[in-house]
């Protein structure tokens, strides 16, 4: 293949496996959308795969390497796809070209105008507003988004040139696009089971931004010293800063009320817009709100369009979820997995529910991460009355992880940092003690990226019964 070659250009058949992930089910759609012939398997029965099936793809339910014809132009594949895969060596065999999902979705981009949004936090509700003021403002996006926008999903196919991706730093899958604006939320400690440090970190940053496309502007809080660390560098004509004091564009006269918050938008200190209004709640939202509008801003879009996009954001599932309420217990379900994140969920929450008690149910995601973050998870919780943990959610680690750290060494840490905290292993567990304990005007919140949320869909069955 040829340095500057498009393979996804010039290919015409095209196998995809793991293609009911999400990510790839949403690369499926944009390939199908440019008439490639898209077939794939998947283990799990979906509506996914039915909706895949519609628009035209062929979909395989078991795994085997007879799926692969030799006809295939290019094989994509999921990063939770090994190499003993029986499809995958049957690729490998047939010396079939084969693309990770990040590499693959590089590709699609060079003939897009990208929107990739990275960071340690808040890349999937940037994104997704991101996305809310360009239809807003008629341009109607492409994109492909880590979480499920509502009412619009986790992709979708638009009718314009642009193309919003949520870019994950972790294997430096970033790297892969090359896009026209690229913007960074934050740079935080994560990953530490693939980066050795913050500075690998950050130097993996650096590069990305550096693939921004001749013209394109880099877009970054000012607040966070890693982003503009990161940043520091850039021509300023070539980026575009914000924050809620300090930044290109800023905000004053923040209020959050219980269903939105409610801000005037600066620019360079002169009055943008007042009274800016959006349903994503919370300090942090304030910021990923800002991102939005520095996008938006850079592509000439009037700020009517702007105002119209995060009014009418409706949010994104698993980001400060409100599931329901049973008998005056409200039941929170939020994605947050990191210390920073967990911080952020509960303040905002707290805000919302000034005078509740606050029970917050917390799965680990992976031992690595627990062990190296351990303090920083052991004071997260300041703004929480109990914690409730549960086993590690196992991803990715080595068995060897699994002997240096537990969940209950956890709740051990959260209680030397004053706070109420139990170890219960199992799910069954939980939603049995909560219902004994919870009374009205509680609210219970699940955090983690595993499957928490089944504790908060139980609980709310269990009190509804």
């Amino acid at each position: 293949m040829k340095k500057n070659a498009n393979i996804i250009e010039d290919s015409k058949n095209i196998y995809m496996i793991g293609i009911g992930g999400t990510g790839m089910s949403g690369l499926a759609r944009l390939l199908l959308s440019i008439d490639k012939k898209v077939s794939g398997s998947d283990k799990n029965q979906s509506p996914v795969l039915s909706d895949l099936s519609e628009r035209g793809a062929r979909i395989n339910h078991i795994q085997r390497g007879r799926n692969i014809p030799r006809s295939t132009d290019v094989v994509i594949y999921s990063h939770a796809i090994m190499p003993d895969n029986p499809e995958y060596r049957m690729a490998a065999g047939y010396s079939i070209p084969m693309l990770t999902y990040p590499e693959a979705v590089g590709f699609v981009m060079r003939r897009k105008r990208g929107i990739a949004v990275a960071g340690t936090h808040g890349k999937t509700t940037t994104s997704s507003l991101v996305v809310s003021v360009l239809i807003a403002g008629g341009l109607c996006p492409s994109f492909l988004i880590g979480g499920e926008i509502r009412s619009l999903g986790n992709s979708g196919v638009g009718n314009s040139d642009f193309l919003v991706v949520e870019a994950c730093e972790y294997k430096r899958s970033f790297l892969n696009y090359q896009p026209e604006i690229a913007i960074v939320t934050n740079i935080e400690k994560d990953h530490l089971d693939y980066y050795s440090d913050i500075r690998e970190i950050k130097a993996a940053f650096r590069k990305f931004i550096s693939g921004v496309k001749a013209g394109g502007k880099v877009i970054y809080c000012a607040e966070d010293s890693n982003a503009a660390g990161v940043a520091g560098k850039i021509a300023r004509e070539s980026k575009i800063s914000y924050g809620i004091r300090q930044g290109d564009w800023t905000a004053g006269n923040i209020r959050l009320y219980r269903d939105y918050m409610e801000y005037d938008c600066l620019f360079r200190g002169k009055m943008a817009a007042e009274k800016v209004k959006s349903r994503a709640q919370g300090m942090h939202n304030v910021l990923n709100s800002l991102a939005a509008v520095s996008c938006a801003a850079h592509l000439g879009l009037p700020f009517s369009s702007v105002r119209d996009g995060l009014e009418n954001f409706r949010g994104v599932h698993r980001r400060c979820e409100i599931l329901g309420s049973v008998s005056g217990v409200t039941v929170i379900d939020d994605y947050g997995h990191h210390p920073t994140e967990i911080s952020f969920t509960l303040r905002t929450v707290r805000g919302m529910f000034p005078e509740s008690r606050l029970i917050v149910v917390f799965q680990p995601h992976q031992y690595s991460r627990t062990r190296i973050l351990l303090k920083d998870f052991a004071r997260a919780f300041s703004m929480a009355d109990k914690i409730v943990v549960p086993d590690i959610y196992f991803v990715r680690d080595s068995i060897n992880e699994k002997k240096l750290v537990n969940a209950q060494i956890l709740a051990e840490k959260i209680r030397e940092n004053g706070k109420e905290a139990l170890y219960l292993p199992s799910f069954g567990e939980i939603v049995a003690y909560l219902a004994e304990i919870v009374k009205k005007g509680d609210v219970v919140l699940t955090i983690g990226a595993g499957p928490v949320n089944k504790v908060a869909i139980d609980l709310l069955s269990k009190l509804g019964a």
